[in-house]
This record gives C-alpha cells, sequence and structure tokens, in this order.
C-alpha cells in the first residue's frame, strides 16, 4: 500500500523543509547523535526532562533544575555535576541552546564561575520529538481511521459556507483542521498496512495469537471499506461545492489569515493551492487514474483477501499438525537416529541436495597472458559452461532432439475436458429447470450451485447500508441471490446447504 497526501503541519510549519544543501543537511542530521551515542539513555533522559518542564512553560533550566525535574519526574535520579557535561555535549551537537544567567551568582566567587542555563533549540526539538515518538511507537496500536470520514465532510461543507460568507479565519482554521486529519488518515492507514504487511508475509504464524484478533481484524478492515465507499462520493460533492464557491478566493483568504510570518502572502497562498491540490486527489478521480481514496479501497480489498488466505493457511496448520517446526523437528530426529555417518550425509544430501564440489580444469582463452602452470587462486576468473559444471564433460555441439509427442494421451485428456464440461452445462441447465428448493441435488448441481454462490457473494458490497440483490453466472444460467425476511435451506447430495436471511433464485 502507498499513501499520498500533504505532508503533517508539523514538517511545514516547523521550518524543516528539505534541502539540498550537503552542509546543511550535515548539520542537522548530527542533531540525531544523542541517539547513537555511548551514554543515549543519559541523554534521552535529560531531554525528556526538558520536554517535561516545557509542558509546565518552563523554558530555560540549569543543571540543577534538570536534576530536581527528575526528581519529581520519578526516573532515574542524577546528580547536577552529572548532568553538566551531558547538557554541554547536547549544546555542542545544536539540541540546546545555551545561555548565561548571572543571577545565580550570590557571591564574587559564584561569579566568576560559570552559570548557564539551557533550553531546546528550534531543530533540536523537532529531533527530540522524532525520537520519542519512535520509542514510544507501539506496532499493536495501527488502525484504519474510520471515524475521521464524517469530520472531514462536515469540515468540507462548513468551508464552502465560510466562503461564500468570506470569514477568512474560520477557513484558516478548517483549512488547518483538514489537512491534519488527512495527514494523520493517510499516516495511520500506511501503518496499518505494513504492520498488516508483516503479519502476512511471515513464515511462522502462532495460531492463538492470530485467531484471537482474526475476527475483529476483518470487521475493522470491512467497516472501513464500506464506510470510504459511501462517504467518497459525497466527499466528493462537498469538495467541487468549495470549488463552486471560488478556490482562488478561498486560498487568498487562508494565505491572509495565516499567522506564519516569516512567509510573504504568495508563498503561503502557493502553500496552501498544493494542500488543496493533494485534498482533492484523494477523492476526485483524474484523467491519469483513480483517487486515492479508490485505491485505498481496493488496497483494503486485497488485504482482506490476504488475511483470508492467511486464516485458510492457519487453519489448515492446526488441522493436519503439520508446520516447518514440525517437519524440522522429524529431520533433527532423523539425524540423531541415523546409523551411521554415510547414513546422515546420504540423508543430508536426500534433503538439501547439496553435493561435493566439482574441480574441474581448463585452459585459459589466452593461454600465453594466463599460463596453465599458474594456480586458480591467483589467476583471473574463467568462464565455463553450465554442462562443464554440473557434468564434468565439456558441452559439445549436437543435433536437437526430437519433440516427443503423446497424441493418445493429449486426445485422451482433451475428451474427457469436453465430457466434463458437457457434463457440466447439464447440470446447469437441470438445475435452472428445476430450481434449488424442493428437491434434492445432484454432485454435479452441487458443484454448480456453489460456483455461482461464489460469484454472486463476491459482488455482494454494501455501499448505502442496505445489501442489495447480486448475481452470479455461468454456462448461460443466471443465478440471482436476494434478501428474504427468512433463512433458507437448499437440499444437496453433499448435506443442507443453510443460507441465512437469504433466497436463491436460478434461471
Amino acid at each position: 500500500m502507498s499513501e499520498s497526501g500533504p505532508a503533517p503541519n508539523d514538517e511545514r510549519e516547523g521550518g524543516l523543509h528539505q534541502t539540498d544543501d550537503p552542509f546543511v543537511t550535515a548539520d542537522r542530521l548530527r542533531m540525531f547523535a544523542f541517539a547513537t551515542a555511548d551514554k543515549r539513555t543519559d541523554y534521552v533522559t535529560v531531554l525528556r526532562a526538558f520536554d517535561h518542564a516545557r509542558a509546565n512553560y518552563v523554558v530555560l533550566l540549569h543543571a540543577g533544575d534538570v536534576a530536581d525535574t527528575l526528581t519529581r519526574m520519578g526516573t532515574r535520579a542524577m546528580t547536577a555535576a552529572e548532568i553538566t557535561p551531558l547538557l554541554d555535549q547536547l549544546h555542542q551537537w545544536g539540541v540546546l541552546e545555551r545561555s548565561y544567567d548571572g543571577s545565580r551568582a550570590a557571591t564574587l566567587a559564584e561569579y566568576r564561575n560559570r552559570h548557564f542555563v539551557y533550553q531546546f533549540s528550534r531543530l533540536g526539538y523537532q529531533a527530540f520529538r522524532a525520537v520519542r515518538d519512535v520509542l514510544a511507537l507501539r506496532l499493536d496500536e495501527a488502525a484504519l481511521s474510520r471515524l475521521a470520514l464524517p469530520d472531514l465532510l462536515s469540515d468540507l461543507q462548513q468551508l464552502a459556507e465560510a466562503n461564500r460568507r468570506g470569514d477568512g479565519e474560520l477557513i484558516y482554521r478548517t483549512l488547518r483542521r483538514l489537512d491534519s486529519t488527512l495527514s494523520d488518515m493517510a499516516t495511520r492507514a500506511s501503518q496499518f498496512y505494513l504492520t498488516l504487511g508483516d503479519l502476512v508475509r511471515t513464515t511462522e504464524i502462532t495460531p492463538e495469537a492470530f485467531l484471537v484478533r482474526k475476527d475483529a481484524l476483518l470487521t475493522h478492515m470491512r467497516e472501513f471499506s464500506s464506510d470510504l465507499a459511501r462517504y467518497a462520493p459525497k466527499l466528493a460533492s462537498a469538495i467541487s461545492d468549495v470549488e463552486e464557491s471560488g478556490v482562488r478566493d478561498l486560498l487568498g483568504r487562508a494565505a491572509i489569515a495565516d499567522e506564519r510570518l516569516f512567509l510573504t502572502v504568495t508563498e503561503r497562498e502557493a502553500d496552501w493551492t498544493q494542500r488543496w491540490s493533494g485534498l482533492t486527489q484523494w477523492f476526485v478521480a483524474s484523467s491519469d487514474g483513480p483517487s486515492e481514496s479508490e485505491r485505498l479501497r481496493e488496497g483494503t480489498m486485497a488485504a482482506i483477501s490476504a488475511v483470508l488466505a492467511l486464516l485458510r493457511r492457519v487453519t489448515e496448520t492446526r488441522r493436519g499438525g503439520v508446520s516447518r517446526e514440525s517437519q524440522l523437528r522429524h529431520l533433527a530426529g532423523w539425524f540423531a537416529g541415523a546409523p551411521t555417518e554415510d547414513a546422515a550425509h546420504a540423508l543430508f544430501q536426500a534433503v538439501f541436495d547439496l553435493g561435493r564440489p566439482r574441480h574441474l580444469s581448463t585452459v585459459h582463452p589466452d593461454a600465453d597472458l594466463i599460463p596453465d602452470s599458474r594456480s586458480w587462486w591467483d589467476a583471473p576468473p574463467v568462464e565455463i559452461s553450465r554442462t562443464l559444471a554440473e557434468t564434468g564433460k565439456p558441452a559439445a555441439a549436437g543435433a536437437p532432439g526430437r519433440v516427443q509427442r503423446n497424441e493418445a494421451s493429449i486426445r485422451r485428456l482433451r475428451d474427457a475436458q469436453l465430457a466434463a464440461q458437457r457434463a457440466r452445462a447439464e447440470a446447469a441447465r437441470s438445475l435452472a429447470a428445476g430450481g434449488a428448493y424442493d428437491r434434492v441435488l445432484g454432485e454435479e448441481e452441487t458443484d454448480v450451485l456453489l460456483g455461482l454462490l461464489t460469484a454472486a457473494l463476491t459482488a455482494r458490497v454494501p455501499v448505502s447500508g442496505v445489501v442489495r440483490d447480486s448475481t452470479g453466472s455461468e454456462n448461460g444460467v443466471r443465478l440471482t441471490l436476494s434478501p428474504h425476511e427468512e433463512s433458507t435451506t437448499v437440499e444437496t447430495a453433499r448435506g443442507r446447504l443453510h443460507l441465512d436471511r437469504l433466497r436463491v433464485s436460478v434461471q
């Protein structure tokens, strides 16, 4: 899954714009040195004290203030003497800014000693937040933001109304909220599908851990897909309503009300134009391809199929009791029970198909440059044919082999295939003539019915909250699956097929 959309507000408004200057890039990357240094735990602990004080509206901290803050936080206690060299190093990396505080000097001797106070630098705080978010991230909390869709629709409707009234401040606040909501939605969707991909791609699945969560996982993805399909047309209509109210006036008013003082009005308007373009691409399809919401919904349906395939694999593993772990345990038992070392080597050869290295001898094309007496360890590599490597014999050009064709077997297989097709077509006509109820379906009729049900159930997608009729067809026979007040039962040669509040009709 690949998600696209506007970048988060923190990155654009925090000044962390992408730069091609290698000196600027190296200087900013140097701020992350505290995360890989030998005392990285101490550095992170000290920076958490600054973050805690910042939340309480305290910006400037002395080494003693940091020690008191750590004591109140209940973390590992550190003295001011231990904290001072850490603060100096963080200042050298650019994470903290340092200034002199002469008011702390009570005597002349203290005044002569340096008294520094520290605070987060602008970029240093962003670096600490990035490390803090990575440390605090829980992979099991990944989820799709289904509840954000009504908020997006409400904000778009409010945005159109505010643009008609010319309320620039309300337009600016609504656009910020839309940008933040959509960025969070894209980020959470990306994290969710990355986590789901790791779960599906793993080779060893714990059945108990997966089966406990599989119902909630499938329900969550199906509800998100249904809500996305239901809200996507409404969101596209709301975006069209906003554009009819005047997009240029909208973006101009948002740029004027924007609070970023270090950007000109033209730069703010260009930034909001780019954000609005990213928002419209999410819910309005273009000539180049489908919208991002359609791609996200297709990815959700593909993820549901992957989870169902994984569920089938886990179920078969539990039923059969055969897994990679059990196979390796049996193989280890065979090796341990081998009567002789030769038998163990033979078992190894049969299992892993690995043989001894084959020693070859050939002449370099330029015998004067590379003599035969030179060792292969010192000589450059020589290209050899595949036949020589596999058999030890040089390749020889020969006549092409004759293609062997078994015409009798081909005819028998073709006749069997045509007979199966005729039998299935006859069963389909019989099913259409006799219907699915008030009789016992034969083996062929049961196969046809199950195939038609699979096609019909695959097409059943709730869009507006009501399940509509769905159909499936095969061999000219059409099956219609419609809601019914009561459950129905179909008698087949394999047993009874119960349909929960559904009724089938075959024509």
